[in-house]
């Protein structure tokens, strides 16, 4: 029997319970996956740990995957057995098999392996609207990107490098901020011995920037405010150090007539036609060049209460894949 990560009930990384399960069977319009490596995400320790509340219990976590096609449902003819995959934003992806709709995978292209995939497509989706469909990012801009030796980040500083802007970043460790201006970033701040905030004023000469981009939460919410000009935008779109509490709205209009949003990349590939023009814009800049995917640690799916400690210790960089043995 194929095996699965499960979760009975939330808590720490030992609620990941490795564990038989059945093999799945695809139906009308849905193909079988035999899956090569999953990424891993923050958002899947939310869920682990229920400051996402899980649809159900128990269930398999994990958004996304890449593998080979190895069965189709009836009346599937966009793919064949043997045909490479991804997905994204679908829960269930810690595991051997499973069966997903057509509509919500992507050809993979010879040049991208399963686990680069895996690495990438959440990240590098998120990146995608990030700078070109939440805010587009061009030529010229300063922007400021935090925890920017981080997955999502250093995809966001090579690609915003690539389209020309000025990338501001803060990290936690001289080590990364080295990580991070090898990918893009022009400066990096080490916010631990730094004012992240100062130190941006200075750096736009007193101007602020017109984005920023805040997956850390509520450590760097209020900093991040103080950075932007006057009708700057502010990108929260994660919560590594803990969920943002209420504030006053009138800080937005007292601090220059700011704009808020948080954003999920559901919204963003809900439609199939989107979701693969924005997969193979993504997967065009990897395959060129400009957009080098860091996977800075791999582990065995079994091992996958492993992973989730060190994503949660701040002990890894870049991208981390997990690794399905069979595939």
């Amino acid at each position: 029997m194929p095996h699965a990560i499960r979760i009975h009930q939330t808590g720490g990384p030992e609620v990941l319970r490795w564990e038989s399960v059945p093999m799945p069977e695809p139906g009308t319009g849905e193909v079988l996956v035999r899956q090569q490596a999953v990424g891993l995400n923050f958002i899947d320790t939310y869920l682990r740990t229920g400051i996402y509340p899980p649809p159900r219990m128990p269930f398999t976590p994990g958004f996304e995957a890449a593998g080979v096609v190895a069965a189709c449902g009836a009346g599937v003819t966009e793919f064949a057995p043997g045909d490479r995959v991804a997905y994204v934003m679908e829960m269930g992806a810690y595991a051997e098999y499973r069966t997903l709709a057509t509509g919500r995978l992507v050809p993979l292209p010879a040049g991208v392996s399963a686990a680069t995939a895996a690495g990438v497509l959440l990240k590098g989706l998120t990146a995608e609207y990030l700078l070109h469909r939440c805010h587009a990012v061009g030529a010229g801009d300063a922007i400021l990107v935090h925890a920017a030796a981080g997955g999502v980040g250093l995809l966001l500083c090579q690609w915003a490098a690539h389209l020309g802007a000025t990338v501001i970043g803060t990290v936690g460790t001289e080590a990364k901020a080295g990580l991070a201006a090898a990918h893009g970033c022009t400066h990096p701040i080490v916010y631990t011995r730094e004012d992240f905030v100062a130190r941006v004023r200075t750096l736009t000469a007193g101007a602020g920037v017109p984005v920023v981009y805040d997956s850390v939460g509520t450590d760097t919410f209020m900093g991040s405010l103080e950075c932007l000009r006057p009708r700057g935008l502010m990108v929260s779109f994660g919560q590594a150090s803990g969920k943002v509490p209420p504030f006053d709205i009138l800080t937005l209009s007292q601090r220059g007539s700011l704009y808020l949003t948080r954003p999920t990349l559901d919204a963003y590939i809900a439609d199939p036609a989107e979701l693969r023009t924005a997969a193979a814009r993504l997967f065009g800049l990897v395959q060129g060049g400009p957009l080098g995917v860091t996977i800075g640690q791999e582990y065995p799916l079994a091992d996958a209460p492993r992973a989730h400690a060190d994503l949660e210790g701040r002990r890894t960089t870049g991208s981390t894949v997990l690794k399905v043995m069979d595939g």
